[in-house]
C-alpha cells in the first residue's frame, strides 16, 4: 500500500492488515517517524521521539505477526504517550522546564497496559505544564499548534496527542483529562476523545494524589474513529492489584461490542449553555444541529439543563479543590524552582497555598451536592449533549476576554465551562466532531453519560459517526 493510504487508516484496520501480513509494522513505524520529523517543526506536538525503541518494538511486532502468534489488540500500532505519563528510559518533563532533563525509570500503569497490548510507542506528546490549563504553552519551547490553522491553539492539556491524531501522524493517542484535557483538544482539532468515568482507568496506588475526592483526572484515548477509541479504552480499563483502592473494581464492559449497539429509545437531554454559561452563537448553532440529529437515530431529544449551581460557584468549587491539590502535591516547586515555572502554574500554586481548611471543607461539601444533582439528572436522562467548548479555536496566547457579549471571568478556563463539571461529578464524557465554522474551524459536541456507562457514550458516538462521518476531513497542513 502507498504510504498516503496508511497514514489515514484507523488503527483497527491497520491491525487487520498487519495480521494478514499485508502491512509491515516496521514500515508503519518508519512512516510515523517520517511524519513526525516532517510535521513536528510546525506543530510542536512531540516533546520526545523514541525512534530506536519504536523500530525495535515494531520488529518484535512483525516477528509475532510473521510467526502466526496471537496478536494483542494494538499489535504493531504506533501510539504516542502524553508527557504526563512515565515511559521507561524516555525523557519525562510533565511539560515543565523544571524537569527538562528527567528520565523515567519505569512505566506508568497505563503505559504498561499499552505495551502489553503490542503497541509501538513512538514518543511523548506536548502538554501544558503539569497539565494545568486548557491551552498548550510551556517553557520547553514553542506552543503546540492547531493543524487546521497553526496560528491557533490546539487546546490542551492532551495537546500533542490530539494534534498527532488530527495531522495523520498516528491513528490513536493516549491522553488524560482532569478538567477537559482530552475533550478540549479533541474539540479544537476535530478528532474524537473520551474521558471515562472516574476510577475506570486506575493509576498505581500511593500518596495524596490518589485520594478520589480530590482527583478529577482520568487516562483515556484520542482517535479519528470511535472504534479505535473503544479498543484503546478496553486496553486501559479495569482494576489492578497495585491500582488505587477507590478505582472501579468490577471488570469493565466490552466497549468494542458496545459501539455496535443502537440508541433507539434513549432519552437524551440537549443543553445549549448548562443554565447560564456564555457560548459563541455559531458554536451553539453547530452543536445544536448535531444534537438534533440524534432524533433521526431513534433517540428522544429534549431541552434540559443540568444546572449544578451558578456558573461562578461551580468554577469556584473546581478551582478551590484543584489548586489545593496542586499545592499539596507540588507546592515545594514554588520555593525551589519559582523562576522556572510558567506564570499560570505559579499562579495556581499561589491560589492553592491560600486555600483555608474551611474553604476546602465547604468546596468538598458542595462537590458532593453537585454529584448528587448529577445522579438525579441522569436518573431521568440517558445522555446529555452540550457544546464541547464555548468558542472556536483562538489565536495562541489570546484567550477570549468576552464571549457573546459577556465578560469572561476566568482567563484560562472561561472558554471551557462545559468540561470540568463532569470531572467533578465523575461522569464519562466524549467530544465528537460536530461540524465546522464558516472559517473552516472544528466544533465539538460533548456527549455525557451516567457514571460507569461509557458503553452508552461510545454507542451514541458511533451512531453519530455513522450518520455524520468526520474521518475524511483532514487539515491542509497534514496533506502537504
Amino acid at each position: 500500500m502507498a504510504p498516503v493510504e496508511l497514514e489515514w487508516l484507523p488503527a483497527y484496520r491497520l491491525r487487520e492488515l498487519i495480521r494478514s501480513k499485508e502491512v509491515s509494522p516496521v514500515e508503519l513505524a518508519h512512516l510515523t517517524l517520517e511524519r513526525i520529523e516532517r510535521l513536528n517543526p510546525e506543530l510542536n506536538a512531540f516533546l520526545a521521539v523514541s525512534a530506536k525503541e519504536a523500530i525495535d518494538s515494531a520488529r518484535a511486532a512483525e516477528s509475532r505477526a510473521m510467526s502466526g502468534e496471537t496478536l494483542g489488540p494494538l499489535d504493531g500500532i504506533p501510539i504516542p504517550i502524553k508527557d504526563i505519563e512515565e515511559v521507561a528510559g524516555v525523557r519525562h518533563t510533565s511539560g515543565s522546564l523544571v524537569f527538562k532533563d528527567r528520565v523515567a525509570t519505569g512505566d506508568s500503569l497505563a503505559v504498561e497496559r499499552i505495551r502489553a497490548a503490542g503497541a509501538v510507542i513512538v514518543g511523548k506528546t506536548n502538554t501544558s505544564e503539569f497539565g494545568q490549563i486548557g491551552t498548550c504553552e510551556n517553557l520547553l519551547g514553542d506552543a503546540c499548534r492547531n493543524p487546521w490553522d497553526t496560528s491557533l491553539t490546539s487546546g490542551a492539556s492532551s495537546a500533542g496527542a490530539a494534534v498527532a491524531v488530527a495531522a495523520g501522524i498516528t491513528a490513536i493517542a493516549q491522553g488524560g483529562d482532569g478538567g477537559g484535557s482530552i475533550r478540549i483538544p479533541a474539540g479544537f482539532c476535530g478528532v474524537y476523545g473520551i474521558k471515562p468515568s472516574q476510577g475506570r482507568v486506575p493509576r498505581r496506588h500511593g500518596g495524596l494524589d490518589s485520594w478520589h475526592p480530590v482527583k478529577f483526572a482520568q487516562v483515556g484515548p484520542l482517535s479519528r474513529s470511535v472504534r479505535d477509541a473503544a479498543i484503546l479504552l478496553q486496553v486501559l480499563a479495569g482494576p489492578a492489584e497495585d491500582g488505587e483502592r477507590d478505582a472501579i473494581q468490577s471488570p469493565p464492559p466490552d466497549f468494542v461490542s458496545a459501539i455496535d449497539h443502537d440508541i433507539k429509545g434513549l432519552r437524551v437531554a440537549w443543553s445549549r449553555d448548562l443554565g447560564g454559561v456564555a457560548v459563541d452563537p455559531a458554536v451553539a448553532a453547530i452543536a445544536e444541529d448535531a444534537a438534533r440529529s440524534f432524533e433521526g437515530l431513534g433517540a428522544t431529544v429534549e431541552e434540559a439543563d443540568l444546572r449544578l449551581a451558578s456558573p461562578q460557584e461551580v468554577f469556584d468549587v473546581f478551582d478551590t479543590i484543584y489548586n489545593a491539590r496542586v499545592w499539596a502535591t507540588s507546592g515545594h516547586l514554588l520555593a525551589d524552582h519559582g523562576d522556572e515555572l510558567t506564570d499560570y502554574f505559579r499562579e495556581g500554586l499561589e491560589r492553592g497555598r491560600e486555600v483555608t481548611a474551611a474553604e476546602l471543607f465547604h468546596a468538598m461539601s458542595r462537590l458532593e451536592q453537585f454529584r448528587a444533582a448529577a445522579r438525579a439528572f441522569f436518573a431521568t436522562f440517558d445522555l446529555l449533549l452540550t457544546p464541547t467548548l464555548a468558542v472556536p479555536p483562538f489565536p495562541i496566547g489570546e484567550h477570549p476576554e468576552e464571549i457573546d457579549g459577556a465578560a469572561v471571568p476566568h482567563r484560562h478556563w472561561g472558554f471551557t465551562p462545559f468540561t470540568y463539571q463532569f470531572n467533578m461529578c465523575g461522569n464519562p464524557a466524549a467530544s465528537v466532531p460536530a461540524g465546522f465554522t464558516e472559517h473552516g474551524l472544528p466544533v465539538g459536541l460533548q456527549i455525557v453519560g451516567r457514571l460507569e456507562e461509557e458503553a452508552a457514550v461510545l454507542a451514541a458516538s458511533a451512531r453519530f459517526e455513522e450518520a455524520r462521518p468526520w474521518a475524511h476531513m483532514r487539515p491542509p497542513l497534514a496533506l502537504n
